[in-house]
């Protein structure tokens, strides 16, 4: 009878963890970034403020570091011209098409020991993963037009 709950339980925690899939972007994406680019999907003058942070000159360069084993990070804002310093968040990546690759990423600012001070996060598809690459988009509105924020990071070890 015992092994038999023992064998229920395992099962059940292995149901419900992440899919392969999931797990082998765990992996790639462990390690340190740096967000080398952010262009539109339109033509144009926008300001915009990324995760409720920093205009895209403040990201551009921005470091970033995922620690996929409890799902937690740090990227840090560089430029001199803008808030410097690191900011804390949680993550997490939802497989949503395996076909296309395409993944919800939900990324949740906290403070250094991983507390949200507020329920807010940002969804954005993780549309691009390599060993040396990644790209997040993010659909946003302008003007009542919806365009796309393109995010490419580079990694750097």
């Amino acid at each position: 009878m015992k092994q038999l709950i023992v064998a229920m339980l395992a099962i059940t925690m292995l149901a419900c963890g992440a899919s392969k899939t999931v797990k082998a972007s765990q992996k790639v994406l462990k390690g340190n970034w740096t967000l080398s680019n952010i262009s539109y999907s339109k033509t144009g003058a926008y300001d915009v403020t990324l995760l409720n942070d920093a205009p895209k000159a403040c990201f551009e360069g921005s470091n970033w570091q995922f620690i996929p084993n409890n799902n937690t990070g740090i990227y840090t804002i560089t430029k001199n011209t803008c808030t410097t310093g690191g900011r804390y968040f949680n993550f997490v990546i939802q497989e949503v098409n395996e076909t296309t690759g395409l993944y919800d990423f939900l990324l949740k600012p906290t403070d250094s020991k991983g507390k949200s001070e507020t329920n807010s996060g940002f969804r954005l598809n993780l549309t691009s993963l390599s060993e040396t690459n990644m790209q997040w988009q993010q659909t946003v509105k302008a003007d009542g037009v919806a365009f796309i924020i393109n995010m490419n990071f580079t990694k750097t070890q």
